[in-house]
């Protein structure tokens, strides 16, 4: 079928299914094959190029004052027979054909679409190739074909078999079906498929397959039985089929003899449209199947052209070159005079041409399902607008050698595709044309799904597209509401080896089995999962614990001896209340000076132990609370030169006692004259100075400083202070207990000395208290661990401190507040003399 123009393109179509002579002869005058079986679907393709031709003519804006023309040729579903037409057509050499009395022959063409067969587009482009005739296919999809260094003048308007894959791949990802199962047909197709399949789905991360069989050729019922029964067993609730639909048919029928039901079926494009599986008694087995399909489009105004269609009455030879004739024929089931012998007398019908196509041309005229026909008005849009931009090009502007462009007079195949790779234009029905660096078009699915309606009838509608961006990103486009799921939830069915790992878990893969297939293992203490299916756990930052739950960290537990909790109040309190007793024994002493009781027990040593007793007792609030910097250096600084300074007045007053008791004798009145009281006060303070230079140097040297501490509790901070200089600490404990000791010895030297003036007793059993407590202070404080450490000290601090105040002024306030009859110079006296 051909028309004149300016600018002829070429078209290989599948009008008839089989050919009577398939063997070529390369003679000089080769034999033309007899083809029969026409093919209505192949027919309307090549009516539709023959379409787009005649609406690119009438447009203004498209190739102004050019006329296309074509030349379209059956290849009759033959390697040889489609391998040598398109040889004809980019050689000019095809038969000539008679287009009106006084113009015969066509000129070659520039350009050809078709064909529809992988295999054949392979052997014609792989020659076509080699003088860059660009040749675009509506129909081939194997991925081969995008090879450029094979293939460098191919394009297509189908996407590839290998975008397929990927579309399934998608809709798997989207519904959650990890756990898959995948049929396919045994030849190129199948195969192809399945190796894409397994590759693509390895490397998307989108699950693992649970079984993978291939359907056998032929009548093979132990093997289809045997496949089956892997379905049935399998936990794999999704099963994808890339075959034809002649394997589709005898696999379903086993299915329904061991009625397996229950599952869900995504068909590839061979097959999503198969209306022999659309019946009622298959539909409780197949509905719901979601199919990948070949884009659908809208080509206004082609219903009309094709109603234009009218045979030739001059060349009616059905097996001619005529192919609008012998669709009449096949139509309308008659045969145009002169008959076939015999015709008219088995009683055919004559045609006259005038038949009506809308009474009977239901398949030809049915354009709600256009998909190859969609293709073949996008190849011939797409060879129009690249010839149009080559058309454009300015002289002297030009791509070509010398920036020449190229001459609608001397136009050469090869410069088309220069053009034809940088077309980019959108259909009437808005889909975007473009071809990659493969020569593919920008890749898009539509997704189908077969519905079963209540009626019992069935019906294939389209819920959604899959389509490739410019950014080489796949995009799924589901209208779920639509979609009709054959389960009795209407819900998507769940496909999975294993349930995801919650958050807070971790995925172990069992052994031997898919990847697929694992077991959720919680995570460790300090770690956590905070995404479904993590494949580790992450551990928590420094400062931070996981949750009981495992799935987020939250800020550590906090621990140090705080004023909140009760042990920190408790101490609090009976710090205070030490300081506060001190504050009354020091008003009684104050108070009562100038009574005997007072003045018999130095006053002025009194009020300096009572001052220090008090700080000792406030020292102790500096070890409450959180740790900071200044309250570690000064808790202990002030502990220890608060206590030197006690123990310092405890030791001058036993030293006092014995001077006077010596000075009581005969000849000892000079060894009064060391203790005065500029002599007390000053060693007094010497004393204390010695331990203020030890804590100076401690702090300049190795500083006590605070430290966050996890070795306790790996979920909780402990505050503490660090010592930082164990001499340092150990020296001013070592200072303190040597003036405790020395002040211990001289008072038991001198227990036994008379009453008036033997207050050695009571510094001797203070001193006991005092020596006790912090003897047991050590190895308690060593052991303690973290913010009990800290209560440890503080606890030997107030006990020291009480054990002082009560031994040394217990029983002096006693007499001064209830026996003041015992507080006088007399009564001193008199037990003085009794004794």
């Amino acid at each position: 079928m051909s028309k004149a123009g300016d600018v002829v393109l070429g078209g290989l179509f599948e009008i008839h299914f089989f050919s009577v002579f398939s063997d070529l002869s390369f003679t000089s005058e080769p034999q033309q094959p007899t083809c029969h079986g026409f093919d209505v679907a192949g027919f309307r393709q090549a009516q539709t190029m023959a379409f787009a031709i005649d609406e690119i003519n009438r447009k203004s804006d498209l190739l102004p004052n050019v006329t296309l023309g074509y030349s379209l040729f059956d290849n009759c579903l033959k390697l040889g027979i489609g391998f040598r037409a398109a040889l004809s057509l980019a050689s000019g050499q095809e038969e000539q054909i008679i287009l009106d009395e006084t113009c015969e022959g066509s000129p070659p063409v520039l350009g050809i679409v078709g064909d529809s067969s992988s295999t054949r587009s392979i052997a014609i482009s792989s020659v076509l190739g080699l003088y860059r005739v660009p040749m675009v296919s509506y129909y081939a999809t194997c991925s081969c074909l995008s090879d450029r260094q094979k293939f460098p003048s191919f394009f297509r308007t189908i996407p590839s078999d290998a975008f397929q894959v990927q579309a399934m791949i998608q809709i798997l990802k989207h519904f959650g079906w990890r756990w898959t199962g995948l049929l396919v047909s045994d030849d190129d197709y199948g195969l192809h498929a399945a190796r894409s399949f397994q590759s693509d789905l390895s490397l998307s991360g989108g699950g693992c397959l649970a079984y993978l069989e291939v359907l056998p050729w032929g009548d093979d019922p132990s093997e289809l039985r045997r496949i089956v029964e892997v379905m049935k067993k399998s936990t794999a609730r999704v099963v994808i089929v890339f075959a034809h639909e002649s394997h589709m048919i005898d696999l379903i029928e086993e299915v329904v003899n061991q009625n397996v039901t229950g599952l869900q079926w995504m068909a590839s494009e061979a097959w999503t449209a198969a209306s022999v599986m659309q019946t009622p008694r298959l539909m409780p087995y197949l509905g719901g199947t979601l199919g990948i399909a070949i884009r659908r489009g809208e080509i206004p105004g082609l219903r009309d052209f094709l109603l234009q269609i009218r045979p030739d009455l001059h060349h009616n030879n059905s097996y001619g070159n005529n192919m609008i004739n012998q669709f009449w024929e096949h139509t309308f089931q008659c045969r145009f005079a002169p008959p076939p012998a015999g015709w008219v007398e088995a009683g055919g019908a004559l045609c006259t041409g005038q038949e009506n196509l809308e009474t009977v041309g239901m398949e030809l005229l049915d354009l709600s399902n256009l998909r190859p026909d969609y293709n073949v008005y996008k190849a011939v849009y797409a060879l129009a607008y690249a010839l149009d931009d080559m058309l454009q090009c300015e002289p002297g502007r030009g791509p070509f050698r010398g920036q020449s462009c190229a001459a609608l007079q001397r136009l050469e195949p090869w410069q088309l595709v220069y053009y034809l790779e940088k077309i980019n234009f959108t259909t009437p029905f808005g889909d975007e044309v473009s071809f990659d660096e493969n020569g593919d078009a920008l890749p898009i699915y539509d997704v189908m799904n077969w519905l079963w309606l209540p009626d019992g009838r069935t019906k294939v509608q389209n819920v959604g597209e899959v389509k490739r961006s410019a950014s080489k990103a796949e995009e799924l486009t589901l209208d779920e509401h639509k979609i009709f799921w054959n389960f009795e939830s209407k819900e998507p069915p769940q496909s999975v080896c294993s349930e995801s790992c919650p958050p807070g878990t971790r995925m172990a893969r069992k052994k031997s089995q898919p990847e697929c297939c694992f077991d959720c293992i919680p995570c460790s203490e300090g770690k956590i999962s905070n995404k479904t299916d993590s494949m580790e756990c992450i551990s928590c930052p420094e400062d931070f614990w996981s949750s009981p739950q495992r799935d987020h960290c939250v800020p550590k537990k906090t621990e140090f001896l705080s004023y909140h909790e009760p042990l920190g109040i408790c101490l609090t309190t009976a710090s205070l209340l030490g300081t506060f007793i001190c504050v009354v024994v020091l008003g009684i002493f104050y108070c009562h000076r100038s009574t005997p009781m007072v003045r018999a027990n130095n006053s002025e040593l009194s009020f300096q132990l009572l001052v220090s007793l008090k700080l000792c007792f406030l020292c102790s609030l500096l070890f409450i609370g959180r740790p900071r910097l200044w309250t570690c250096q000064l808790r202990h600084a002030a502990f220890g030169i608060s206590f030197v300074l006690c123990v310092s007045c405890i030791l001058v007053k036993t030293m006092v006692v014995l001077a006077v008791f010596k000075a009581s004798k005969p000849g000892g009145g000079a060894n009064l004259k060391w203790f005065g009281a500029v002599q007390q006060r000053g060693t007094v303070l010497a004393l204390t100075c010695v331990q203020a230079a030890i804590c100076t140097a401690w702090l300049v040297s190795s500083s006590p400083s605070p430290h966050k501490n996890t070795y306790y509790h790996n979920d909780m901070i402990v505050y503490e202070c660090v010592v930082g200089s164990t001499i340092g600490f150990a020296v001013l404990l070592g200072y303190i207990g040597l003036l405790a000791f020395l002040s211990f010895l001289l008072a038991f030297l001198a227990r036994n000395l008379p009453d008036n003036f033997n207050e050695a007793k009571l510094i001797t059993f203070s001193m006991l208290i005092f020596c006790a407590v912090w003897v047991a202070f050590v190895p308690a404080y060593i052991s303690s661990p973290g913010n009990l450490a800290d209560a440890v000290e503080v606890f030997a601090i107030l006990a020291s401190s009480f054990g002082l105040l009560v031994a040394l002024f217990g029983p002096k306030c006693y007499i001064i507040l209830l026996r003041p009859e015992r507080n006088t110079k007399k009564a001193i006296m008199g037990r003085a003399i009794e004794s």
